[in-house]
């Protein structure tokens, strides 16, 4: 959608749909060794199976679960700011699933996927938090990568101002197929998309895809600079900027303590990170960045405030653990 300048309607039901991985992510606190011991790389995302998982389960205590994933983060963000919003992601019939509709539904997200009775059982994330506050994830995948075309409801996608996708769904041929039938139908409904590039590793996975995706459909990109310099191929972000600025319509590149970058064609502005206390989880900063920035766009907020409210979000969520905010966060953003 490069140059594009498709007609914004306002008068739409919903403020947001998410599409995204329905995962509950189990919190644990481990010590480094414990990553040297399971060949496991700092601040990695791991794809591991049933077997792993209760392999690391058996050896680690879980302090707390939460309904996670990338793009349920953000919706759910949204929504605790008092946006009108819904996730759509595949949960199984079983105790996973189970909680993890329960738990969105906490925020006030609208969550209506019908469960399965068939297939792998509902995704789940074993975040290893060591004590330098970085997070380390290992993810069954489970039932979100049969996530396919029959469990959206299009209709909803017509009638909402922005449809945000995770790039994680591409790892997945029949989420694939879900995600791409739903950016087309965006695009015909003058539903601006959003992707998030999710994850550097992911993105060394589909770079060529991705491109192409943001090319026919994407108009505003969330990354951060690992993703950034995965995608152009590049050392260094200064190298990045002429492939930023015709990108797409928007680019917002998350700097973790340096801030962020919001790119629009050959204009950049710099947004300081706010930080709200000591760090002690990094775990759903850039989604729930990404969730008061699409706050900030939904009040047609100038990008200067958008990026600020996005760094207070992400600012206070790296004070506790987990990703949902234990504080209102309405309060928070004045």
């Amino acid at each position: 959608m490069k140059g594009s300048s498709r007609h914004f309607e306002h008068n739409k039901k919903f403020d947001l749909i998410g599409l995204g991985n329905a995962i509950v992510d189990i919190i644990v606190n481990i010590e480094d060794e414990f990553l040297e011991i399971n060949n496991l790389d700092k601040g990695s995302m791991n794809l591991i199976n049933s077997d792993e998982s209760q392999r690391l389960l058996k050896n680690c205590k879980v302090i707390k679960q939460i309904s996670g994933g990338s793009s349920a983060n953000t919706v759910v963000c949204l929504a605790e700011l008092g946006n009108h919003v819904q996730f759509i992601g595949r949960v199984k019939n079983d105790e996973f699933g189970n909680f993890f509709s329960s738990d969105i539904k906490k925020s006030k997200t609208i969550f209506n996927t019908p469960p399965t009775n068939e297939g792998a059982s509902t995704a789940h994330s074993i975040i290893l938090i060591t004590p330098d506050a970085q997070r380390t994830m290992c993810t069954y995948l489970g039932a979100s990568i049969e996530f396919e075309p029959k469990d959206i409801d299009f209709s909803l996608i017509e009638d909402s101002k922005y449809l945000y996708l995770e790039g994680y769904l591409w790892d997945s041929e029949l989420a694939k197929n879900a995600f791409l039938k739903a950016a087309q139908i965006a695009k015909l409904s003058n539903t601006k998309v959003i992707l998030s590039l999710s994850d550097s590793f992911c993105v060394n996975r589909h770079r060529k895809s991705f491109l192409e995706l943001i090319d026919n459909y994407v108009d505003i990109v969330f990354c951060n600079e690992a993703e950034v310099l995965s995608l152009f191929e590049k050392e260094k972000l200064a190298h990045c900027q002429e492939d930023l600025s015709s990108l797409c319509e928007l680019v917002v590149v998350t700097l973790g303590s340096n801030g962020s970058l919001i790119i629009k064609k050959n204009n950049v502005e710099v947004i300081k990170s706010i930080m709200k206390g000591n760090v002690i989880d990094t775990t759903g900063a850039g989604d729930l960045y990404a969730g008061g920035f699409i706050h900030g766009l939904i009040n047609n907020y100038s990008l200067e405030k958008c990026g600020e409210i996005g760094s207070i979000c992400a600012g206070q969520i790296i004070t506790q653990l987990g990703s949902r905010s234990n504080i209102d966060l309405r309060k928070l953003i004045g």
